[in-house]
């Protein structure tokens, strides 16, 4: 990109946007992504009444007149992959962007496991060479804010090529399913990654599609009545909170504007967020949707990966209630992207989600109750894969970690998440996950549970039986029960079960060091249940989940897993 547009660019500040001159956002810059075959969406900001034109070197061109707030927006044609094109935009000046690819462009968002960046993971060694110019990588700091964002506020935010420092930096469940991908499709790949630390998903929505929601008004309710609390303790107000914000941005600007870009050896400068009041937090609904998702809608994607779901797993009705949630983001961010698109973008666009990890002291028991949110949660995660039109989910039980709640074995899941995405999204005659219940009979003494996405045929873990069933008559008492494979099926039974009801697998916190089930292609099945039994009573006593403590020199180690089988061809 030219020098002088380049500085136009980093000026642009959320509050500058009226400013009468043309400028983009940051996201449309040199090395960007754009999606193949469809209209993609060029925005900016120009002089009201200006005529805004569009002209790339593969041959599409488009033209659309700034309205009365300076703000425009125009559609232009992409056609088959290709690298090396140049898009000029001019008005009353021009900007040049260069060295665009012609792909497939994913959306990576969520909270901090889905930020955890490939230099604190597992084999993160193995990608210190890596030379990937066709996998491009859209990475902006964490913000949210309580109104809807037109800019976002990092002034370094770029697309990058995927070379060794830009692996390094990005999220390495986003890295893995980019870089499979990209080697696999043999086309540019681009990825945007929007994450945020600690986010309940209550923060992802605007407040005013979920505000009948009753879980989420009293989530909202403790928000508003612990900033209320700090106030009254002489906390900082609203109105010092936001003075505070803007003077730490304008120092923020001044220091971008000098020509400083880190803030320590290690980490970039970003622009300053607020914490405090809880009114104003990351945590509050819609914040994280109006700066991390608004400023970028309705960039053109072809689908999303979601990894979230912990900040809403304290408590098994909180879990339970997820489902509903989860179902909600992926229909509004599908009817939001078509509309504000003008129907570019699909309102059925692929939304794939990471089902929770393993957290906590390894089952002991045949069913965990109150005290295992995250087998709730894996559950409702379980069955939005199976009502939410093309949706696919990420099963991760034998990923994770009995004590850091930031697991480092992420490639797993994204590689898993490419697969996924191969088989249903771009065709490929793969295997993409694991296999899924999809029905069961009781017959006599025993449960035959069948299911699909066997692949070449089911497989225990390792050597012994499976060993991760737990089966119940109608006293609803849970039983560890044998377990046997047979064609697409598993047939479970216990001598303490004459009669059985139900079955249970995989129900706790962390089942991974059970003989857990797969297809030989290597991925595992999902945790499951046969019942539909309530998960809580009204009247029980919440039960939040444990953070264990961790030891000091505590060391993460990577677990065995049976492998991923190579793609054809590989």
């Amino acid at each position: 990109m030219r020098m002088s547009v380049l500085l136009v660019l980093l000026g642009i500040t959320g509050s500058s946007v009226a400013e009468a001159e043309l400028r983009v956002p940051r996201i449309f810059s040199d090395q960007m992504v754009l999606q193949q075959q469809t209209a993609n969406a060029i925005w900016g900001w120009a002089t009201p009444g200006q005529v805004v034109t569009a002209k790339s070197s593969w041959g599409a061109e488009a033209q659309t007149t700034a309205g009365p707030d300076g703000r425009w927006q125009l559609f232009l044609e992409t056609g088959t992959p290709a690298t090396g094109h140049t898009l000029t935009l001019s008005a009353e000046n021009t900007i040049e962007i260069n060295q665009i690819a012609i792909g497939e462009v994913w959306l990576c968002a969520g909270q901090s496991n889905m930020g955890w960046s490939t230099q604190n993971s597992f084999e993160a060694d193995q990608e210190t060479e890596v030379n990937l110019p066709d996998l491009r990588i859209f990475r902006s700091e964490r913000e949210h804010w309580h109104e809807p964002l037109e800019i976002n506020r990092d002034r370094l935010a770029r697309w990058k090529a995927c070379d060794p420092q830009a692996a390094a930096e990005t999220s390495a469940v986003a890295y893995y399913f980019g870089k499979t991908l990209q080697q696999e499709l043999g086309i540019p790949v681009g990825i945007i990654q929007r994450a945020y630390a600690g986010t309940p998903i209550e923060g992802w929505m605007p407040w005013e599609i979920q505000q009948d929601d009753p879980r989420a008004r009293q989530h909202r309710q403790r928000l508003d009545t612990s900033a209320q609390r700090r106030i009254s303790n002489a906390g900082p107000t609203v109105e010092k909170a936001l003075a505070d914000f803007h003077a730490e941005l304008a120092d923020y600007d001044a220091k971008i504007d000098a020509g400083q870009t880190m803030k320590n050896r290690w980490k970039s400068l970003g622009p300053p967020i607020i914490t405090q009041p809880a009114n104003l937090g990351h945590q509050y609904p819609g914040h994280l949707y109006n700066a991390m998702i608004y400023p970028i809608q309705p960039y053109g994607i072809r689908g999303m990966i979601w990894y979230q779901g912990e900040r809403n797993s304290k408590d098994a009705p909180q879990a339970v209630h997820y489902r509903g949630q989860l179902s909600q983001l992926i229909d509004f961010y599908r009817h939001s992207w078509h509309e504000r698109s003008a129907g570019n973008v699909p309102d059925d666009f692929p939304f794939q989600f990471t089902q929770l990890p393993s957290w906590n002291e390894p089952q002991q028991k045949p069913v965990e109750g109150l005290e295992a949110p995250w087998a709730v949660n894996r559950d409702a995660m379980r069955l939005v894969d199976r009502d939410v039109v093309n949706t696919g989910m990420v099963v991760s039980i034998d990923t994770g970690d009995a004590i850091a709640l930031h697991p480092k074995n992420k490639k797993p899941i994204g590689i898993r998440h490419a697969h996924l995405a191969l088989q249903n999204t771009y065709g490929k005659k793969i295997t993409g996950s694991g296999p899924r219940y999809i029905g069961h009979q009781v017959e006599q003494n025993r449960v035959v549970l069948d299911f699909d996405r066997s692949g070449s045929g089911l497989m225990a873990a390792q050597a012994g039986p499976l060993n991760g069933f737990a089966i119940a008559g109608l006293d609803r008492k849970w039983h560890w029960a044998e377990a046997r494979m047979e064609n697409n099926q598993v047939i479970v039974s216990s001598i303490n079960v004459p009669q059985p009801v139900a079955v249970r697998y995989a129900w706790a916190m962390n089942p991974s060091r059970r003989n857990l089930l797969y297809n030989r292609q290597g991925f595992p099945a999902s945790p499951f249940r046969t019942d539909d039994w309530p998960l809580f009573q009204p009247d029980d006593e919440i039960v939040t989940v444990n953070k264990p403590e961790k030891p000091d020199g505590y060391q993460s180690v990577d677990w065995n897993r049976p492998a991923i089988k190579p793609l054809p061809g590989r």
